[in-house]
């Protein structure tokens, strides 16, 4: 660490964000100079770190807000969000364009999750405002956009790592088979009979027990993929366990 000036001050930034800064810069230590109007806050998101990503700051033993003037000479421990991730209430889900596998695999596991695929950031803002839900992206921009209650990057490439992430970081209780993959409504049981006019013949001589979304009317059985399906569920239920 190189010495502090009377103008400035040092963050440390954790491991686990170093993966938010440009290569070239991706070192734990962090000079910048103060100018008596730039909060931490501002600090840290200019050198790239998204502030949903961090956990609470400390200098020495105090702890320090987003909102915090830093003075010469300060040294900050920036810490990644601690895992789980304590929320005031059970995570509610709202998933930008990009994520709509994981949003469907949420989903399967009974997690309330919203998800458009043809909304723009501010209309994500505020439905994630309006309905307290957690808004989960890849994108840095949008989760520093000011507005925004809470939100929180997703790391993986797969919907399988994704998954993973985000179970991981909220530690949900799930309840799988519940929700409609399709729409996010709600799952009843459905009489045979009932849903009938909408299977096809062979579904119909196959099988016997079925569920129906109350909100859009898709009809749900254990059919061809259910082993993949169950696959998904029960390494869910591993992750969560710990």
């Amino acid at each position: 660490m190189d010495i502090v000036t009377e103008r400035e001050a040092h963050l440390r930034i954790a491991p686990e964000l170093l993966m938010f800064l440009p290569v070239s810069r991706r070192q734990e230590w962090h000079r910048v100079t103060l100018d008596r109007t730039s909060t931490l806050g501002h600090h840290v998101e200019s050198i790239g770190v998204p502030l949903t990503e961090v956990g609470p700051m400390t200098i020495g033993d105090r702890g320090v807000t987003p909102s915090y003037l830093p003075v010469a000479g300060d040294i900050v421990d920036v810490p990644a969000v601690p895992r789980p991730q304590q929320l005031p209430e059970e995570p509610r889900f709202l998933l930008d364009v990009h994520l709509g596998t994981l949003a469907r695999r949420l989903r399967l596991l009974g997690l309330d999750t919203a998800y458009h695929n043809d909304m723009d950031d501010p209309a994500l803002v505020a439905q994630a405002n309006e309905e307290r839900r957690v808004l989960l992206t890849q994108d840095r921009g949008l989760l520093r956009r000011r507005a925004l209650w809470l939100g929180a990057y997703v790391r993986g490439s797969s919907p399988r790592d994704q998954l993973r992430d985000l179970l991981e970081r909220f530690s949900p209780p799930l309840r799988p088979w519940t929700r409609c993959t399709a729409c996010n409504g709600l799952l009843i049981p459905a009489a045979k009979h009932e849903v009938e006019p909408l299977l096809e013949a062979g579904t119909r001589r196959t099988f016997d027990a079925y569920g129906q979304c109350r909100t859009c009317g898709q009809v749900y059985w254990h059919g061809a993929h259910s082993g993949h399906l169950e696959e998904i569920v029960e390494s869910a239920r591993a992750w969560t366990a710990g």
